[in-house]
Protein backbone atom coordinates (compact mmCIF):
# COMPACT_ATOMS: atom_id res chain seq x y z
CA UNK A 1 0.00 0.00 0.00
CA UNK A 2 1.10 3.78 -0.06
CA UNK A 3 1.59 6.18 2.38
CA UNK A 4 -1.12 8.21 0.99
CA UNK A 5 -3.91 5.33 2.10
CA UNK A 6 -3.01 5.24 5.68
CA UNK A 7 -5.74 6.96 8.08
CA UNK A 8 -4.33 9.32 10.79
CA UNK A 9 -2.48 7.71 13.60
CA UNK A 10 -1.41 4.47 12.14
CA UNK A 11 1.97 3.24 12.05
CA UNK A 12 3.69 1.94 8.93
CA UNK A 13 7.28 0.49 8.22
CA UNK A 14 8.65 2.38 5.11
CA UNK A 15 9.02 -0.91 2.66
CA UNK A 16 10.05 0.76 -1.19
CA UNK A 17 11.28 4.05 -2.58
CA UNK A 18 9.41 4.31 -5.86
CA UNK A 19 11.78 7.01 -7.24
CA UNK A 20 15.00 8.25 -8.67
CA UNK A 21 17.99 8.88 -6.88
CA UNK A 22 17.42 12.19 -6.47
CA UNK A 23 13.96 11.75 -4.60
CA UNK A 24 16.14 9.42 -2.44
CA UNK A 25 18.41 11.81 -1.68
CA UNK A 26 15.54 14.66 -0.85
CA UNK A 27 13.76 12.08 1.50
CA UNK A 28 16.80 10.44 3.09
CA UNK A 29 17.70 14.11 4.25
CA UNK A 30 14.54 14.23 6.00
CA UNK A 31 14.71 10.71 7.63
CA UNK A 32 12.44 8.36 5.48
CA UNK A 33 14.43 6.01 4.38
CA UNK A 34 13.56 2.08 3.81
CA UNK A 35 12.97 0.09 6.51
CA UNK A 36 11.89 3.97 9.11
CA UNK A 37 9.20 4.18 10.45
CA UNK A 38 6.43 6.16 10.10
CA UNK A 39 3.18 7.69 11.41
CA UNK A 40 0.86 9.71 9.38
CA UNK A 41 -0.35 12.72 11.54
CA UNK A 42 -2.92 14.30 8.72
CA UNK A 43 -3.94 13.96 5.13
CA UNK A 44 -5.76 17.32 4.40
CA UNK A 45 -3.84 19.42 2.25
CA UNK A 46 -0.04 17.84 2.31
CA UNK A 47 0.65 14.77 3.73
CA UNK A 48 2.49 15.54 7.26
CA UNK A 49 3.77 12.12 8.99
CA UNK A 50 6.22 11.77 12.13
CA UNK A 51 9.13 9.92 11.39
CA UNK A 52 12.54 9.63 14.43
CA UNK A 53 10.12 12.13 16.09
CA UNK A 54 10.49 14.71 13.77
CA UNK A 55 7.19 16.14 11.87
CA UNK A 56 7.36 16.03 8.09
CA UNK A 57 5.27 17.63 5.55
CA UNK A 58 5.49 16.15 1.74
CA UNK A 59 3.03 16.41 -1.08
CA UNK A 60 1.04 14.15 -2.54
CA UNK A 61 3.17 13.29 -5.89
CA UNK A 62 5.73 12.47 -3.73
CA UNK A 63 3.58 10.43 -0.68
CA UNK A 64 2.28 8.72 -3.40
CA UNK A 65 5.86 6.70 -4.30
CA UNK A 66 6.79 5.17 -0.59
CA UNK A 67 5.13 1.98 0.00
CA UNK A 68 4.79 1.15 3.24
CA UNK A 69 3.39 -1.80 5.40
CA UNK A 70 1.11 -1.68 8.46
CA UNK A 71 2.91 -2.38 11.70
Amino acid sequence: MMLTELKPNELARIVAIEGGHGLRYKLALRGIVEGAFVRLISSHGPITIEVDRNIVCIGRGIARRIRVERV
